[in-house]
Protein backbone atom coordinates (compact mmCIF):
# COMPACT_ATOMS: atom_id res chain seq x y z
CA UNK A 1 0.00 0.00 0.00
CA UNK A 2 1.02 3.64 -0.37
CA UNK A 3 1.86 5.85 2.61
CA UNK A 4 3.06 9.40 3.11
CA UNK A 5 6.27 9.05 5.12
CA UNK A 6 7.17 12.06 7.28
CA UNK A 7 10.83 13.08 7.57
CA UNK A 8 10.23 16.74 8.41
CA UNK A 9 7.71 19.44 7.49
CA UNK A 10 9.43 20.02 4.15
CA UNK A 11 10.12 16.37 3.37
CA UNK A 12 7.07 14.09 3.20
CA UNK A 13 7.55 11.24 0.71
CA UNK A 14 5.15 8.89 -1.03
CA UNK A 15 6.43 5.41 -0.21
CA UNK A 16 5.28 1.79 -0.33
CA UNK A 17 4.92 -0.55 2.63
CA UNK A 18 3.06 -3.84 3.17
CA UNK A 19 -0.64 -3.62 3.93
CA UNK A 20 -0.95 -4.57 7.64
CA UNK A 21 -2.15 -8.07 8.52
CA UNK A 22 -4.72 -8.28 11.30
CA UNK A 23 -5.06 -10.63 14.27
CA UNK A 24 -8.40 -12.20 15.35
CA UNK A 25 -9.41 -9.24 17.53
CA UNK A 26 -8.43 -6.51 15.05
CA UNK A 27 -9.82 -4.57 12.09
CA UNK A 28 -8.41 -3.40 8.79
CA UNK A 29 -9.81 -0.01 7.80
CA UNK A 30 -9.60 1.64 4.39
CA UNK A 31 -8.68 5.26 5.09
CA UNK A 32 -10.85 7.54 2.98
CA UNK A 33 -10.05 10.87 4.64
CA UNK A 34 -7.30 11.96 7.03
CA UNK A 35 -6.85 15.48 8.39
CA UNK A 36 -3.57 17.29 8.96
CA UNK A 37 -3.53 18.36 12.61
CA UNK A 38 -1.64 21.28 14.08
CA UNK A 39 0.32 18.76 16.16
CA UNK A 40 1.44 17.01 12.95
CA UNK A 41 3.35 20.13 11.93
CA UNK A 42 4.91 20.77 15.36
CA UNK A 43 8.33 19.79 14.05
CA UNK A 44 10.07 19.99 17.44
CA UNK A 45 7.59 17.38 18.66
CA UNK A 46 7.57 15.07 15.62
CA UNK A 47 11.12 15.16 14.28
CA UNK A 48 12.60 12.99 17.04
CA UNK A 49 10.52 10.00 15.89
CA UNK A 50 10.96 10.50 12.12
CA UNK A 51 10.67 8.83 9.72
CA UNK A 52 7.11 7.76 10.48
CA UNK A 53 3.59 7.82 9.07
CA UNK A 54 1.57 10.50 10.82
CA UNK A 55 -2.16 11.18 10.72
CA UNK A 56 -4.72 10.57 13.48
CA UNK A 57 -7.88 12.32 12.26
CA UNK A 58 -9.32 9.60 10.05
CA UNK A 59 -12.60 8.31 8.73
CA UNK A 60 -12.98 5.24 6.56
CA UNK A 61 -14.57 1.91 5.88
CA UNK A 62 -13.94 -1.48 7.48
CA UNK A 63 -12.62 -3.87 4.83
CA UNK A 64 -11.52 -6.82 6.96
CA UNK A 65 -12.79 -8.06 10.34
CA UNK A 66 -10.90 -10.39 12.69
CA UNK A 67 -12.80 -13.58 13.54
CA UNK A 68 -13.16 -12.59 17.21
CA UNK A 69 -14.69 -9.18 16.46
CA UNK A 70 -18.48 -9.27 16.87
CA UNK A 71 -19.38 -5.59 17.17
CA UNK A 72 -18.40 -4.46 13.66
CA UNK A 73 -18.74 -5.81 10.13
CA UNK A 74 -17.19 -5.31 6.74
CA UNK A 75 -18.52 -2.16 5.08
CA UNK A 76 -19.18 -0.21 8.28
CA UNK A 77 -18.39 3.50 7.99
CA UNK A 78 -16.25 4.44 10.98
CA UNK A 79 -14.21 7.02 12.81
CA UNK A 80 -11.25 5.43 14.60
CA UNK A 81 -9.61 7.00 17.63
CA UNK A 82 -5.83 6.61 17.73
CA UNK A 83 -5.36 7.16 21.50
CA UNK A 84 -7.69 5.31 23.84
CA UNK A 85 -7.79 5.13 27.67
CA UNK A 86 -7.75 1.95 29.74
CA UNK A 87 -10.84 3.07 31.73
CA UNK A 88 -9.58 1.25 34.84
CA UNK A 89 -6.54 3.16 36.16
CA UNK A 90 -6.55 5.82 38.89
CA UNK A 91 -6.62 8.63 36.33
CA UNK A 92 -9.48 7.22 34.26
CA UNK A 93 -11.54 6.49 37.37
CA UNK A 94 -10.91 10.08 38.48
CA UNK A 95 -12.19 11.43 35.16
CA UNK A 96 -8.74 12.33 33.82
CA UNK A 97 -8.82 9.95 30.85
CA UNK A 98 -6.28 11.91 28.83
CA UNK A 99 -3.71 11.51 31.64
CA UNK A 100 -3.98 7.71 31.31
CA UNK A 101 -0.71 5.97 30.40
CA UNK A 102 -2.57 3.66 28.02
CA UNK A 103 -3.94 6.65 26.13
CA UNK A 104 -0.42 8.01 25.69
CA UNK A 105 0.95 4.73 24.36
CA UNK A 106 -1.80 3.43 22.04
CA UNK A 107 -2.13 4.12 18.32
CA UNK A 108 -3.12 2.45 15.09
CA UNK A 109 -0.75 1.03 12.51
CA UNK A 110 0.91 2.74 10.70
CA UNK A 111 -0.87 6.13 10.75
CA UNK A 112 -3.67 7.97 9.00
CA UNK A 113 -1.66 9.09 5.96
CA UNK A 114 -1.85 5.60 4.51
CA UNK A 115 -4.28 3.69 2.34
CA UNK A 116 -5.10 1.25 5.15
CA UNK A 117 -4.65 1.05 8.91
CA UNK A 118 -4.66 -1.86 11.31
CA UNK A 119 -6.80 -1.17 14.37
CA UNK A 120 -5.39 -3.00 17.45
CA UNK A 121 -7.72 -4.99 19.69
CA UNK A 122 -7.82 -2.41 22.48
CA UNK A 123 -8.73 0.33 19.99
CA UNK A 124 -11.40 -1.93 18.50
CA UNK A 125 -12.88 -2.35 21.98
CA UNK A 126 -13.19 1.35 22.84
CA UNK A 127 -11.95 3.50 19.96
CA UNK A 128 -14.12 2.66 16.95
CA UNK A 129 -17.28 4.70 16.34
CA UNK A 130 -19.89 4.15 13.64
CA UNK A 131 -20.39 7.25 11.49
CA UNK A 132 -24.05 8.31 11.34
CA UNK A 133 -25.46 8.54 7.81
CA UNK A 134 -25.65 12.33 8.19
CA UNK A 135 -21.87 12.59 8.75
CA UNK A 136 -19.70 12.41 5.63
CA UNK A 137 -16.20 10.94 5.62
CA UNK A 138 -14.81 14.46 5.16
CA UNK A 139 -16.71 15.70 8.21
CA UNK A 140 -15.46 12.63 10.06
CA UNK A 141 -11.91 14.01 9.95
CA UNK A 142 -13.06 16.82 12.25
CA UNK A 143 -14.42 14.50 14.95
CA UNK A 144 -11.11 14.15 16.79
CA UNK A 145 -10.20 17.86 16.91
CA UNK A 146 -13.77 18.79 17.87
CA UNK A 147 -13.69 16.18 20.65
CA UNK A 148 -10.56 17.87 22.01
CA UNK A 149 -12.42 21.21 22.06
CA UNK A 150 -15.41 19.55 23.73
CA UNK A 151 -13.20 18.27 26.50
CA UNK A 152 -11.49 21.65 26.88
CA UNK A 153 -14.71 23.58 27.31
CA UNK A 154 -16.14 20.87 29.54
CA UNK A 155 -13.24 20.96 32.00
CA UNK A 156 -13.25 24.78 31.84
CA UNK A 157 -16.98 24.67 32.71
CA UNK A 158 -18.15 27.16 30.11
CA UNK A 159 -21.58 28.49 31.07
CA UNK A 160 -24.25 30.05 28.82
CA UNK A 161 -23.91 33.81 28.57
CA UNK A 162 -20.22 33.92 29.51
CA UNK A 163 -17.83 36.00 27.45
CA UNK A 164 -15.07 34.10 25.66
CA UNK A 165 -11.75 35.28 24.24
CA UNK A 166 -9.92 32.90 21.91
CA UNK A 167 -6.23 33.42 21.08
CA UNK A 168 -5.64 32.00 17.60
CA UNK A 169 -8.20 31.70 14.80
CA UNK A 170 -6.84 28.60 13.10
CA UNK A 171 -8.76 25.34 13.07
CA UNK A 172 -8.65 24.87 16.86
CA UNK A 173 -9.72 28.43 17.57
CA UNK A 174 -12.56 28.24 15.06
CA UNK A 175 -13.77 24.92 16.50
CA UNK A 176 -13.80 26.51 19.95
CA UNK A 177 -15.70 29.47 18.48
CA UNK A 178 -18.40 27.28 16.93
CA UNK A 179 -18.62 25.06 20.00
CA UNK A 180 -18.94 28.03 22.36
CA UNK A 181 -21.73 29.40 20.15
CA UNK A 182 -23.50 26.03 20.24
CA UNK A 183 -23.20 25.96 24.04
CA UNK A 184 -24.78 29.40 24.42
CA UNK A 185 -21.78 31.60 25.19
CA UNK A 186 -22.29 35.36 25.13
CA UNK A 187 -19.71 37.52 23.35
CA UNK A 188 -17.04 35.45 21.61
CA UNK A 189 -13.98 37.40 20.50
CA UNK A 190 -11.04 35.88 18.63
CA UNK A 191 -7.52 37.04 17.87
CA UNK A 192 -4.89 36.29 15.25
CA UNK A 193 -2.19 38.04 13.25
CA UNK A 194 -3.55 36.70 9.95
CA UNK A 195 -6.13 38.84 8.13
CA UNK A 196 -7.38 35.71 6.38
CA UNK A 197 -8.06 33.94 9.68
CA UNK A 198 -9.63 37.00 11.29
CA UNK A 199 -11.95 37.23 8.30
CA UNK A 200 -12.78 33.52 8.69
CA UNK A 201 -13.56 34.05 12.38
CA UNK A 202 -16.02 36.82 11.49
CA UNK A 203 -17.65 34.56 8.90
CA UNK A 204 -17.99 31.78 11.48
CA UNK A 205 -19.80 34.13 13.84
CA UNK A 206 -17.27 35.80 16.13
CA UNK A 207 -18.79 38.81 17.90
CA UNK A 208 -15.57 40.70 17.15
CA UNK A 209 -11.93 40.07 16.25
CA UNK A 210 -8.67 41.62 17.45
CA UNK A 211 -5.32 41.71 15.70
CA UNK A 212 -3.01 39.91 18.14
CA UNK A 213 -0.21 42.39 17.44
CA UNK A 214 -2.25 45.05 19.22
CA UNK A 215 -3.02 45.51 22.93
CA UNK A 216 -5.50 42.64 23.27
CA UNK A 217 -6.67 43.29 26.88
CA UNK A 218 -7.29 46.97 26.07
CA UNK A 219 -9.35 46.21 22.95
CA UNK A 220 -11.16 43.41 24.77
CA UNK A 221 -12.45 45.83 27.39
CA UNK A 222 -13.61 48.20 24.68
CA UNK A 223 -15.59 45.38 23.07
CA UNK A 224 -16.89 43.73 26.24
CA UNK A 225 -18.55 46.47 28.33
CA UNK A 226 -15.26 47.40 30.02
CA UNK A 227 -14.78 43.83 31.24
CA UNK A 228 -12.19 41.19 30.55
CA UNK A 229 -13.28 37.69 29.49
CA UNK A 230 -14.88 35.01 31.65
CA UNK A 231 -13.09 32.30 29.68
CA UNK A 232 -9.83 32.77 27.78
CA UNK A 233 -8.78 29.93 25.47
CA UNK A 234 -5.21 29.81 24.15
CA UNK A 235 -5.10 28.00 20.77
CA UNK A 236 -1.64 29.09 19.65
CA UNK A 237 1.84 28.24 20.86
CA UNK A 238 3.04 31.87 20.61
CA UNK A 239 4.52 32.88 23.97
CA UNK A 240 3.02 36.36 23.62
CA UNK A 241 -0.45 34.80 23.54
CA UNK A 242 0.15 33.00 26.83
CA UNK A 243 1.29 36.26 28.43
CA UNK A 244 -1.65 38.28 27.09
CA UNK A 245 -4.06 35.53 28.13
CA UNK A 246 -3.13 36.09 31.78
CA UNK A 247 -3.86 39.79 31.31
CA UNK A 248 -7.21 39.16 29.61
CA UNK A 249 -9.11 37.04 32.13
CA UNK A 250 -11.76 38.62 34.35
CA UNK A 251 -12.23 38.09 38.08
CA UNK A 252 -13.63 34.63 38.74
CA UNK A 253 -12.61 33.60 35.22
CA UNK A 254 -10.62 30.76 33.70
CA UNK A 255 -7.67 30.53 31.32
CA UNK A 256 -7.70 27.32 29.29
CA UNK A 257 -4.31 26.38 27.83
CA UNK A 258 -5.43 24.36 24.82
CA UNK A 259 -2.20 24.57 22.81
CA UNK A 260 1.29 23.69 24.06
CA UNK A 261 4.16 26.15 24.10
CA UNK A 262 7.56 25.31 22.66
CA UNK A 263 9.91 23.32 24.94
CA UNK A 264 11.55 25.34 27.70
CA UNK A 265 8.90 28.06 27.83
CA UNK A 266 7.80 28.92 31.37
CA UNK A 267 4.88 31.14 32.31
CA UNK A 268 5.01 33.69 35.11
CA UNK A 269 1.61 34.18 36.77
CA UNK A 270 0.65 36.95 39.21
CA UNK A 271 -0.14 34.52 42.02
CA UNK A 272 -1.47 37.00 44.59
CA UNK A 273 -3.72 38.79 42.09
CA UNK A 274 -5.16 35.52 40.83
CA UNK A 275 -5.54 34.26 44.41
CA UNK A 276 -7.60 37.30 45.41
CA UNK A 277 -9.76 37.14 42.31
CA UNK A 278 -10.29 33.35 42.13
CA UNK A 279 -8.83 32.97 38.65
CA UNK A 280 -8.24 29.41 37.44
CA UNK A 281 -5.47 28.28 35.11
CA UNK A 282 -6.00 24.91 33.49
CA UNK A 283 -4.68 22.89 30.55
CA UNK A 284 -6.59 20.47 28.35
CA UNK A 285 -5.17 17.67 26.23
CA UNK A 286 -6.94 15.32 23.85
CA UNK A 287 -10.41 13.88 24.17
CA UNK A 288 -11.98 10.85 25.84
CA UNK A 289 -14.46 8.39 24.29
CA UNK A 290 -17.25 10.44 25.87
CA UNK A 291 -16.00 13.62 24.19
CA UNK A 292 -15.83 11.82 20.85
CA UNK A 293 -19.44 10.69 21.23
CA UNK A 294 -20.50 14.28 21.93
CA UNK A 295 -18.49 15.57 18.95
CA UNK A 296 -20.13 13.08 16.60
CA UNK A 297 -23.59 14.18 17.73
CA UNK A 298 -22.71 17.88 17.39
CA UNK A 299 -21.65 17.26 13.79
CA UNK A 300 -24.58 14.97 13.01
CA UNK A 301 -27.11 17.51 14.28
CA UNK A 302 -25.46 20.39 12.42
CA UNK A 303 -24.85 22.25 15.69
CA UNK A 304 -21.17 22.59 14.77
CA UNK A 305 -20.92 22.94 10.95
CA UNK A 306 -17.40 21.64 10.46
CA UNK A 307 -17.62 21.00 6.71
CA UNK A 308 -17.15 24.70 5.97
CA UNK A 309 -13.73 24.57 7.61
CA UNK A 310 -12.23 22.23 5.00
CA UNK A 311 -10.35 24.46 2.58
CA UNK A 312 -8.09 21.91 0.86
CA UNK A 313 -8.62 18.29 -0.23
CA UNK A 314 -5.49 16.57 -1.55
CA UNK A 315 -4.37 13.13 -2.71
CA UNK A 316 -1.85 11.04 -0.78
CA UNK A 317 0.94 11.98 -3.22
CA UNK A 318 0.30 15.63 -2.38
CA UNK A 319 0.59 15.19 1.40
CA UNK A 320 3.84 17.15 1.33
CA UNK A 321 1.98 20.10 -0.18
CA UNK A 322 -0.62 19.70 2.54
CA UNK A 323 2.05 19.96 5.23
CA UNK A 324 3.46 23.05 3.51
CA UNK A 325 0.04 24.72 3.39
CA UNK A 326 -0.71 23.87 7.02
CA UNK A 327 2.72 24.95 8.28
CA UNK A 328 2.67 28.25 6.39
CA UNK A 329 -0.85 28.94 7.75
CA UNK A 330 -1.69 31.47 5.08
CA UNK A 331 -4.95 31.01 3.23
CA UNK A 332 -6.00 27.66 4.59
CA UNK A 333 -7.91 26.39 7.59
CA UNK A 334 -8.22 22.61 7.35
CA UNK A 335 -6.29 20.40 4.94
CA UNK A 336 -7.46 16.83 4.48
CA UNK A 337 -5.81 13.98 2.61
CA UNK A 338 -7.81 11.44 0.59
CA UNK A 339 -5.49 8.41 0.31
CA UNK A 340 -7.48 6.65 -2.43
CA UNK A 341 -7.88 9.73 -4.60
CA UNK A 342 -5.85 9.76 -7.82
Amino acid sequence: MRVAMYYNNRDVRLEEMPTPKIDPGELLVKVLTSGICGSDIMEWYRIKKAPLVLGHEIAGEIVKVGKDVKKYKKGDRVFVSHHIPCNTCHYCLSGHHTACETLHTTNYDPGGFAEYIRVPQLNVDRGVFILPNEVSFKEGTLIEPLACAVRGQRVAQLKPGQSVLIFGSGISGLLHLLLAKALGAGRIITTDISKYRLKAAREFGASAVINAKEDVPKHLKELNDNRLADLVIVCTGASSAFTQALQSVDRGGTVLFFAPAKPGINLSAPVNEFWRNEIKLMPSYGGSPYDITVAIELIRSGSVPVKKMITHKLSLKDTGLGFKLAAEAKECIKVIIEPHRD
